[in-house]
């Protein structure tokens, strides 16, 4: 009897053993973070079947599409520093694309920063802080960091500014050349060769693709994908005006002067630059595929806000309104087990940072993240995490609010001394319909007010 409890101890032992040594040994995991530039949730694995995106929805058919992944300020600038930092647009004190990161950042240590902390490799290509000055960037927690521009082949084609040239913004190009006389071109033709090559470390490779921020510039081929008689303009309910001037930003009036012609120009040009953005994807993950590194690879990719294409007439970002605030997020690979598969968990952009440290065992995770890392919802899609998500915009001195939950959007401008509103995001998902004077709310009020001010 004791010969046999002795053996069975050994066997314990030995498999306790082999476990730890096998967890020691397993090497670290590797991050593709694809992040892009003003794309909103127009994509066919989101439901929009007109637009072109084979790569993008494949990356969601190997792994998980989040349906409720929300930006904390819709714009380029105090979104991108938020999400690097884990950091609140309005604690970090960036809230608008002027004010550079390094005059506030401080000792605190970005995303980027933490991954090379921890022994990886780190690489910029492209957009991934608002700027490649070292004001707005991080450039000491890159080990290869760079930066592109459009060849004189690629800026040459037919094009036209939609507005007649008052937002100098606001124009197509159906650009000659290939895809690599465009920046998102060169950029994806750098990440394949990264990772083509051999490493010594564990990567952090992200990759800032431009597209489809304006201009819209994209080789001809991406336009003629989308004739202009497959492009439908959304329908705005009649009589519709936005609650308060300031719930818009001030160029309302010259989106209000759009033609059909306008609106159709403005989507396929749109479209057109999200097709040529996607190839882009393909280009890079195939490479990923073909270097070995895939069974070892998380791949992250999400827009770095939500985006309007002229739902509430408007034809830009920097609103509070879903379709402002709400981006496409998806994380995939065979490192993510769940694969075609949806999550309706709510997140926050703030989320992001300590969600990769957490899901990469990073070691020295910083305190200051205001985040919490959804890593539990990797493991089991159908769990829920936030109950509600915030988000802010700054209007001159005026600073609007929002708190959602899965039945209403509330937002306060100044803290209401300039307005609020409130939508019924199960009966009006696009919001158009103001609810905050009707009475009968009176209580939901008093209970999102609560929400958007603990």
């Amino acid at each position: 009897m004791n010969r046999i409890l002795l053996i069975l101890v050994c066997v314990v032992l030995y498999a306790c053993k082999t476990r730890n040594h096998t967890s020691k040994t397993l090497p670290p995991k590797n991050v593709l973070f694809i992040v892009v530039d003003d794309l909103t949730k127009s994509l066919n694995t989101y439901g929009n079947e007109k637009v072109i995106s084979p790569n993008i929805d494949a990356l969601a058919f190997d792994g998980i599409q989040f349906n409720n992944a929300y930006c904390n300020y819709a714009v380029c600038n105090p979104s991108r520093s938020s999400f690097l930092t884990g950091l609140k647009p309005e604690t970090l004190g960036i809230l608008d694309n002027v004010k550079p990161l390094q005059s506030v950042l401080g000792k605190r240590v970005t995303m980027p920063a933490l991954f090379k902390k921890n022994g990886y490799e780190t690489v910029s290509f492209g957009k991934i802080f608002h700027k490649p000055d070292a004001a707005h960037n991080d450039l000491e927690s890159w080990d290869i960091v760079k930066e592109y521009k459009t060849t004189a082949l690629g800026e040459k084609g037919l094009s036209r500014n939609m507005t007649n040239g008052l937002l100098k913004w606001c124009s197509w190009l159906e650009a000659e050349g290939t895809d690599e006389d465009q920046e998102d071109g060169m950029i994806a033709r750098d990440a394949v060769a990264y990772l083509s090559a051999k490493k010594k470390k564990p990567f952090f490779l992200a990759v800032g693709l431009k597209k489809p921020h304006d201009p819209f510039n994209a080789p001809k081929k991406y336009f003629e994908m989308y004739p202009m008689a497959s492009i439908k303009v959304p329908e705005i309910p009649e009589g519709w005006s936005p609650a308060y001037n300031h719930t818009l930003p001030h160029e309302t009036s010259i989106f209000n002067a759009f033609s059909e012609k306008d609106k159709k120009e403005f989507l396929r040009a749109y479209y057109a630059c999200t097709s040529f953005m996607d190839a882009q994807v393909g280009k890079i993950i195939k490479a990923l595929k073909d270097s070995g590194e895939y069974e070892n690879t998380l791949i992250v990719f999400l827009g770095d806000h939500g985006y309007h294409l002229g739902e509430h007439n408007w034809w830009n970002k920097v609103t509070l309104f879903e379709r402002g605030t709400s981006a496409p997020f998806i994380v995939s690979g065979n490192l993510i087990k769940h694969k075609n598969t949806e999550s309706n968990a709510m997140f926050e952009y703030i989320d992001i940072y300590p969600m990769l440290a957490d899901f990469c065992d990073l070691k020295n995770i910083p305190k200051h993240l205001e985040g919490e890392s959804f890593t539990k919802v990797l493991e089991n899609p159908n769990l829920s995490f936030r109950s509600e998500v915030r988000a802010v915009i700054q209007r001159g001195d005026i600073l609007g609010k929002s708190v959602k939950n899965s039945e209403w959007r509330y937002v306060e401008w100044d803290n209401g001394n300039k307005g609020s509103e409130l939508y019924n995001q199960y009966n009006d998902p696009m919001e158009y319909h103001n609810l905050s004077q009707d009475v009968g709310n009176v209580p939901v009020i008093a209970k999102m007010k609560k929400l958007l001010h603990k």
